[in-house]
């Protein structure tokens, strides 16, 4: 099997499996409970607690346990928008953000408040002057994704921070939900309030994730009950998927440090394949995270393309799995412009540290051979 679709979800891995069965087995007890179980289960929390904030250099206290990538971009910005509707009620974001992010600013809208989403070019990137023109006196938030789910592009994130403290009623919330792990990314000196992380995405288990928010900065909670999280984030705490999740983002880290040119090399190899292959063309920008690449083959319908790669069990996907099942075109192509017989047939690729050179070279040789008998099927 070659599974090339890391950035929908990754295989856990097995020192991070073993840390949740341990956990779930030894640590069962409820972390809130006053008796010793529950006193070891808040030891093991507070112990992630202290590894996820050093590997992110930020504070213990600035560390919030969600249950993922969407539930960490509602929290911070319906948070947000909750907490500051009386100093302002405008919010700034692209066109090519998550789902997540764009469906929960729509609904901020039917709430009363403003929003402004700003273009990007052909790759995909956001122009800092265009973030600082949209800004008004009643603008409380700015949410910039860090990586493209969809094809890589990587924003200017420290040069956007750096502007925006220019402006100090303004909350700046970053999705870096694609990037951790991958791309390196420095949450203090890109002045970053809110960040959000999904351990899913780096090695983890589905169900927990990250939300980093600078212990200056104050957000509304969106479920409440027990006050657990600082009272931001109710109900109890998935003790095991936390456990599994620190760990895993302490060996993506390492990948990181240790292995910096592994995925860009992997990357190189499949964008000079592509860039070779007759009637396929790139849309990732040439400089964008090591790990993602999305091309289209116009005319062929993107679903064909995949099921024919299943065929030889290899794993790719179209658009972000949160869409995929949708047959439109892709948003963000057509938010860069891409024409839409192109952003209807797009397809991404997407490494882990897991996968292999000889992965990359099969995968061209594969991906010829369909592209040669579909396009004698349509003729």
């Amino acid at each position: 099997m070659i599974y090339f679709d890391n950035s929908a979800t990754t295989r856990p891995h097995r020192d991070a499996l073993s840390s949740y069965t341990e956990a779930a087995q030894t640590y069962f007890a409820n972390p809130s409970s006053l008796h010793r179980m529950g006193g070891k289960a808040e030891q093991l929390l507070t112990a992630c607690r202290k590894q996820a904030a050093q590997l992110l250099h930020v504070g213990e206290n600035e560390i919030i346990f969600t249950s993922g990538g969407t539930e960490g971009n509602n929290l911070a910005i319906k948070g947000t928008a909750y907490r500051k509707k009386r100093i302002g009620n405008h919010i700034i974001t692209t066109t090519v953000e998550h789902p997540s992010v764009l469906e929960t600013c729509a609904e901020l809208e039917k709430q009363g408040f403003q929003v402004t989403y700003v273009d990007v070019d052909k790759y995909g990137y956001v122009a800092v002057d265009n973030i600082k023109a949209a800004i008004t006196e009643d603008t409380i938030l700015v949410s910039v994704m860090h990586v493209n789910n969809e094809i890589g592009t990587i924003q200017p994130i420290q040069t956007i921070g750096k502007m925006l403290t220019e402006f100090p009623n303004i909350t700046f919330h970053v999705d870096y939900v694609q990037g951790a792990g991958k791309v390196e990314l420095d949450l203090k000196k890109s002045h970053i309030h809110l960040c959000t992380l999904s351990a899913h995405k780096f090695h983890g288990m589905k169900g927990s994730g990250i939300l980093y928010k600078d212990k200056d900065v104050f957000i509304a909670p969106q479920l409440t009950g027990g006050g657990q999280e600082q009272e931001l984030r109710s109900g109890t705490e998935n003790v095991p998927g936390i456990t599994a999740m620190v760990k895993a983002f302490r060996m993506a880290m390492e990948n990181l440090q240790n292995q910096p040119a592994r995925l860009f090399e992997l990357r190189e190899k499949l964008w000079e394949g592509l860039a070779n292959m007759k009637g396929v063309i790139l849309h990732s920008p040439p400089a964008g995270a090591p790990h993602i690449l999305n091309f289209s083959v116009p005319g062929l319908k993107p679903e064909v393309l995949v099921h024919a790669l299943g065929e030889k069990d290899i794993y790719v996907s179209t658009k972000s799995a949160c869409s995929s099942k949708n047959s439109d075109a892709s948003a963000v192509l057509l938010a860069c412009s891409v024409p839409v017989a192109q952003a209807e047939s797009a397809i991404r690729v997407s490494f882990s540290y897991d996968n292999t050179m000889e992965e990359v070279e099969y995968f061209l040789v594969v991906l010829e051979e369909a592209l040669t008998q579909l396009k004698k099927v349509m003729r």
